[in-house]
């Protein structure tokens, strides 16, 4: 008795005629080849089909996959230092593994030294760096307009990607390391989010 149907539990008539309700309006991608013009019906419960022949298999068209470029994955966001790190640094317990000091540079310079510098430190194991950029100036005076410009700045490099690789988050320093003019810098593992 091999009817080539599967055994199991056949839908109850109220089940059927959901299902009809269902698929009455979806529209099939393409339209399967009938043998007679009328259209098919479900069998009653209890009901063997009128034919038990298999039907002729449907070709759907089926879109070639697309090839998406792989992307490198983006680092996540930037995470400042856990207030009990945070407080365990500006009291001492917690050593800050190295510092640099650009205060006084141009901006070019500023750049490639912290660059460098934090190449370094990655390399050596550093997890806590200090950055100093100096407070700059009195802020309404015309002649530190230009001044205190690394603390503006530094920031917004260490968000940029070439730094993300080399740096896990930083917050302003607490007074007893320079307090504005001042970050803590989380440092990297090497071998992380692209670092050689």
């Amino acid at each position: 008795m091999s009817s080539g149907r599967r055994k199991g539990r056949q839908p109850f008539p109220d089940e059927r005629r959901l299902w009809a309700q269902v698929t009455a309006d979806v529209e099939p991608l393409v339209r399967p080849r009938r043998t007679s013009a009328e259209p098919e019906t479900l069998p009653e419960a209890g009901q063997a089909q009128e034919s038990d022949a298999p039907r002729p298999a449907t070709v759907l068209a089926v879109p070639p996959p697309t090839v998406t470029a792989l992307r490198k994955p983006s680092a996540p966001p930037l995470s400042p230092l856990e207030p009990r790190q945070r407080r365990k640094v500006a009291r001492g317990i917690r050593a800050i593994d190295a510092r640099i000091d650009l205060h006084g540079l141009t901006q070019a310079e500023a750049h490639v030294r912290l660059r460098g510098f934090l190449a370094r430190a990655q390399a050596q194991g550093a997890t806590l760096v200090l950055v100093i950029t100096g407070k700059g100036g009195a802020g309404g005076s015309p002649a530190a307009e230009g001044r205190g410009i690394l603390r503006r700045v530094v920031p917004q490099w260490l968000s940029f990607p070439e730094f993300r690789t080399l740096v896990v988050g930083y917050e302003q320093a607490h007074a007893t390391h320079g307090g504005d003019g001042a970050l803590y810098v989380r440092v990297r593992r090497a071998g992380r989010w692209g670092t050689p």
